[in-house]
């Protein structure tokens, strides 16, 4: 008999089906023993009763665990009214089950995962990964972030950009620090790379318009909700711009995509999170750094109005004041000092101490940064010196602008922050499949490994 998947079954009342899945749970009443029976497609009730017999191994009902490799043969039926579930797919029907076939066995679970929530500490999840993602609610972190990509790529390509690849593996630091892995390349020092950003803007002189899904590392030495030491960035870079108004109404076209797909796609799942998408207005807020500033102190007293950039604290609460004045849950602050930024950002000719650069806040936290970058070759190399680099490191780059470049710009989503916010996750950890950080690759890493 043809496997039938578990979304399928409703179209099959009356029908034997060969179902096979892992068993979510079990639940045992009598002589009736329930199964929640999983697969990619969804999930489904199986009724055990005498009449099931056990297939190889001679295996019953009773016999059967918790994350246990099954395949079930039985028959659709349609459930009493009184016990119909209205938030399951299959709630209106059940498999009444004629023979159970184990294919593999599960070990004793390290916890009980037929909870809602996993009563379990975030060390734990992630030292038992491959069993922890299968719980419904960290599942779903990664089906709402399928679609986050998915809607970014298809706008992106709607917008005439070409997807392309770059690689991690760098001959220098792309933007110049200590926060960066060197790694030994044969005889040679290499880097992992912080960003694709000077792939990307010499791909600018091939088709224009590009985005890269793109691993990004970062030597940051600390341990937060917030940060990862690797993550995806979602990069994208275009050329013929007027200004860097331009990024920014590309950015607001690609999250407002994303909110659209992931309300519309994934609705199931943001009910498990009792998650919204951020309130944003017809036209996304946007105020310079300095004014942010300005606004935070009136508020609340707090003076930073020197600072090079905001801190976490003030991205919270110009946050609150944009969702009090615009009922926008998102802000654009744009205009960062130009010693702060990359050597490739270009500054704004009327006040060269600042830049056409920006971040896209969202609910408290950088979701975005981007702006215009600098397209004459000179000046990338003036900059490149200023900055306290050497240009022979960035001879390929240079290449680009040498043989001319339009006027561009481009911005970076973080994937995982954007989940994690959308979600409303309290670490940044859960929205990462195995997240890497100070203290972890894959597995806790020991004192004396972190302290190298």
């Amino acid at each position: 008999m043809q496997r039938t998947l578990v979304n399928e079954t409703p179209e099959k009342v009356g029908q034997e089906v060969l179902l096979k899945g892992w068993v979510s749970t079990r639940r045992d009443h009598g002589k009736l023993i329930f199964i929640d029976l999983r697969d990619r497609s969804g999930l489904v009730q199986v009724v055990c009763g005498d009449q099931a017999k056990g297939g190889t191994g001679r295996y019953f009902p009773k016999d059967l665990r918790t994350e246990w490799v099954v395949e079930i043969s039985g028959m659709v039926k349609e459930r009493p009214i009184k016990l119909i579930n209205e938030k399951l797919l299959t709630g209106k029907i059940e498999i009444e089950a004629k023979e159970i076939k184990v294919i593999a066995q599960s070990e004793e679970l390290p916890f009980d995962t037929g909870l809602p929530v996993l009563n379990a500490s975030l060390p734990m999840v992630l030292d038992y990964r491959p069993l922890s993602l299968r719980h419904p609610r960290n599942k779903a972190v990664f089906q709402v972030q399928e679609t986050i990509i998915s809607s970014f790529r298809e706008t992106l390509k709607k917008e005439g950009f070409t997807e392309i690849q770059v690689p991690t593996i760098v001959p220098t630091a792309t933007e110049g620090g200590s926060q960066v892995f060197k790694i030994k390349y044969f005889d040679a020092e290499a880097f992992l790379g912080q960003s694709p950003q000077l792939y990307k803007q010499i791909m600018v002189g091939v088709f224009e318009r590009v985005f890269t899904l793109a691993h990004a590392y970062r030597a940051e030495p600390s341990v937060t909700t917030r940060h990862m030491t690797e993550y995806l960035g979602l990069d994208a870079e275009m050329g013929f711009i007027d200004d860097f108004q331009d990024i920014m109404d590309m950015v607001e076209k690609v999250v407002k995509n994303m909110f659209e797909r992931v309300e519309k796609e994934r609705s199931e799942e943001l009910a498990i999170f009792s998650a919204t998408v951020p309130k944003i207005s017809e036209k996304i807020p946007c105020m310079k750094m300095r004014e942010a500033q300005q606004v935070i102190f009136e508020r609340t007293g707090r003076d930073n109005r020197n600072e090079p950039d905001l801190e976490p604290e003030d991205e919270r609460e110009i946050c609150r004041f944009s969702l009090e004045k615009y009922d926008s849950e998102l802000i654009f602050i744009t205009h960062y000092p130009t010693k702060k930024r990359p050597f490739y950002t270009y500054a704004d000719p009327k006040d060269p101490e600042f830049t056409n650069s920006f971040d896209l806040l969202g609910r408290g936290l950088e979701w975005v940064t981007g702006g215009q970058r600098i397209n004459e070759y000179q000046k990338l190399l003036d900059n490149i010196k200023k900055w306290g680099n050497k240009p022979e490191d960035f001879d390929l780059y240079l290449q680009a602008f040498k043989y001319g470049m339009p006027p561009e710009g481009g911005f970076c989503l973080g994937a995982e922050r954007i989940t994690m916010q959308i979600l409303g996750l309290e670490n940044i950890r859960e929205a990462s499949l195995f997240p890497r950080d100070m203290e972890r690759i894959d597995k806790k890493l020991s004192v004396k490994k972190v302290e190298k």
